[in-house]
């Protein structure tokens, strides 16, 4: 698994239409994490039918990204106040946020929620203004919108002193000014390795995980997703669940996965730091 000091757990908040999934779609086809069969998968982050239909995202999804040496997940969020309790979970898994914004229309307010929790974890941005090759595109206007936000959300000092990166997820190019285009989106990628915090684990204390989302598969059964908060863990480990009241059962770790690309991928072992999935979570 990945050495700590080389992961990066993030969860991206964006309006539906601010471009989040191409965002994604690119740093995949860029880093060179999509598998030749999957080149040409799109919408990586809108796969299920219910959220295409509604136009939000309701599950909790993980994409990971290998860039030269790390390896970077990236949390979907809810766009919606709705799912406040699935918001919290999420935010638990990682270190930092990427508030993605047009940049013609600036934030909107169903990202004000989930932005104002990330700042109540304590949370720092990075922010991404987006579609920066729209006509009418207005990055200053945007960014000055941006930190109105923040400080309209309390935000910490740290907290308002946030990078900003200038993206054409569609022409597949960030950049530090919306004047000047480059080719790729290394920008983007370098200050996700320099701006997130490496995760703030024990990995040498005794196993302990917090589920924060529940997959399902008719071959498997339950599959928990998560951050391994603390220790190591390997397949055909007991283990203890603990529900939300308290109430302990014995259970045993039957699989484990690490999820590259959009694929889940089955692993011997995952470390304090790592968001995996894994099964023998419903007994």
């Amino acid at each position: 698994m990945s050495l700590v000091g080389h992961v990066r757990n993030v969860a991206i908040i964006a309006h539906v239409d601010h471009g989040k999934t191409t965002l994604v779609d690119k740093l995949l086809q860029q880093s060179g994490t999509f598998s030749a069969r999957a080149q040409t998968t799109e919408r990586i982050m809108d796969s299920n039918d219910l959220e295409r239909e509604r136009g939000i995202t309701i599950l909790a999804k993980n994409t990971a990204i290998r860039w030269h040496d790390y390896h970077v997940n990236i949390v979907d969020t809810p766009g919606h106040a709705d799912f406040g309790g699935e918001v919290e979970r999420i935010l638990s898994m990682v270190d930092s946020v990427l508030l993605l914004v047009d940049a013609v229309d600036g934030p909107m307010p169903q990202t004000r929620f989930v932005t104002q929790k990330a700042f109540s974890w304590g949370l720092r941005p990075i922010v991404v203004i987006n579609k920066i090759d729209r006509d009418g595109a207005r990055p200053e206007w945007v960014v000055d919108q941006v930190f109105d936000l923040f400080v309209s959300l309390d935000a910490t000092n740290e907290q308002l002193d946030f990078p900003i990166v200038y993206t054409s997820a569609l022409l597949g190019y960030a950049t530090d000014d919306p004047a000047k285009k480059t080719d790729n989106m290394n920008l983007l990628f370098q200050t996700i390795i320099d701006k997130v915090p490496a995760p703030n684990v024990n990995i040498d204390g005794p196993f302990q995980m917090q589920i924060s989302a529940l997959d399902y598969s008719s071959y498997v059964g339950a599959i928990g997703i998560g951050r391994v908060t603390r220790g190591k863990i390997k397949p055909n480990t007991p283990i203890t669940l603990i529900d939300m009241h308290g109430k302990t059962r014995n259970s045993r770790i039957l699989q484990l996965f690490q999820t590259i690309g959009v694929e889940r991928i089955e692993i011997q072992e995952a470390s304090a730091g790592d968001i995996i999935s894994m099964t023998g979570v419903d007994g």
